[in-house]
């Protein structure tokens, strides 16, 4: 992993990726929070954080793709979430002063904002406006993880697969035909997504394709009909 330098050029892209955030910020919060982040490049499959570390950072997604897992029984990896673009995390575990539960990787060639937790919780104590911010995105995490919580336990294997395709398009969008997913996963890291075997998700990605759902070349999958996997996400 290599460090970026700081130009007013990045500073202005940090703004922009927490613009949420930096709305309800005073001057001085702001100027503090720029002259405390950091920018890191990490690369494919680096490690951002182990589980069972003390947190440091807050973190924020400027470009590239975030995994967040945990190992299982016979150290099979279960993603609990794909980090979007913009989106922050690696701070609940700081927020209640424990260590992280989970282990968090670049998905491919990734740069992140940092900020040391302790200027966040300052800004916090300091801004209700923040810490109501925080609240919300929160309470977001957790309805989502209690959604996927149901659908990867209730689920069948067709629901389930279906389900993941459906939230890796609206987290990462399509490329430019509208149908090609924005992020080409191996069938190991789609099981995983999916609270399944690699030799399932195999199957039923090959069975998605042959009833003309989807078309996979290689790690592109490609949605072709949409309808058809919503329903079958819904039926479970």
């Amino acid at each position: 992993m290599t460090m970026v330098s700081e130009t007013d050029n990045q500073m202005a892209r940090v703004a922009q990726s927490m613009s949420e955030l930096w709305l309800w910020l005073t001057d001085e919060q702001r100027q503090l929070l720029s002259g405390s982040m950091t920018m890191q490049r990490y690369r494919k499959n680096d490690i951002i954080y182990h589980e069972g570390e003390a947190p440091i950072y807050f973190f924020c997604l400027l470009s590239g793709k975030v995994k967040i897992y945990k190992e299982g029984v016979g150290h099979r990896q279960q993603i609990v979430r794909m980090v979007r673009p913009h989106e922050f995390f690696g701070y609940r575990a700081g927020f209640v002063d424990v260590n992280y539960t989970t282990e968090a990787s670049a998905f491919e060639t990734t740069t992140l904002c940092k900020i040391p937790l302790p200027v966040i919780k300052q800004i916090i104590q300091e801004n209700h406006q923040v810490a109501l911010f925080f609240i919300k995105e929160l309470a977001s995490l957790l309805g989502n993880a209690d959604e996927n919580t149901v659908n990867l336990t209730q689920k069948h294997l067709r629901g389930r697969l279906a389900e993941a395709l459906l939230r890796l398009k609206e987290s990462y969008g399509t490329e430019d035909d509208g149908r090609t997913l924005a992020i080409a996963l191996s069938r190991e890291d789609l099981a995983n997504l999916s609270n399944m075997t690699t030799s399932n998700a195999i199957r039923t990605l090959s069975s998605f394709a042959a009833e003309g759902i989807i078309t996979i070349e290689g790690r592109r999958i490609s949605i072709v009909d949409e309808d058809e996997l919503r329903k079958t996400s819904a039926i479970g």
